[in-house]
């Protein structure tokens, strides 16, 4: 028997993040599951080459993962209340690799992300990551078009 007792869902706080949601929460709520919440912060290494190199980067990382962090209390606190009990965490580096060894360490049961997140030449230079995740998880991972869900 198939069991779904936990949901992870990577925001990245755009509008995809937001019109996925509603079909997460059916999910969880349907299953019974508790949903966690993560999202990454890209690492320096994603920099290298740039102008600025990987020390620039490192003087504003924990600037970066604070104001991911109140973004992601902000995201919480809007979409599901102020007394909400879900589990988040903000990580740096490689998105895939980071929600791929959120879920594994978490014995996380599916992935639900967005098709669509980021856009023409950032998507060219960092890649798709729900596609790196679809192709890295242990677990099922369903990936969903926001911008042609109905909910």
């Amino acid at each position: 028997m198939i069991e779904i007792k936990k949901v992870l869902f990577p925001v990245d706080f755009t509008e995809g993040s937001k019109r996925i949601l509603p079909f997460v929460k059916f999910l969880v709520e349907k299953c019974g599951a508790e949903l966690h919440l993560i999202h990454v912060v890209r690492g320096p290494e994603d920099f290298t080459g740039f102008e600025m190199g990987a020390a620039w980067f490192s003087s504003f990382e924990q600037e970066l993962i604070k104001g991911a962090q109140k973004a992601m209390d902000r995201f919480v606190t809007e979409e599901f209340g102020e007394d909400a009990n879900i589990p988040t965490q903000v990580l740096m580096g490689d998105a895939v690799d980071e929600i791929i060894n959120y879920a594994n360490r978490n014995e996380i049961d599916i992935i639900v992300m967005g098709t669509h997140g980021r856009k023409g030449l950032e998507k060219i230079m960092f890649g798709s990551v729900a596609e790196g995740v679809v192709k890295a998880a242990s677990c099922p991972v369903i990936t969903v078009n926001p911008y042609r869900v109905k909910f």
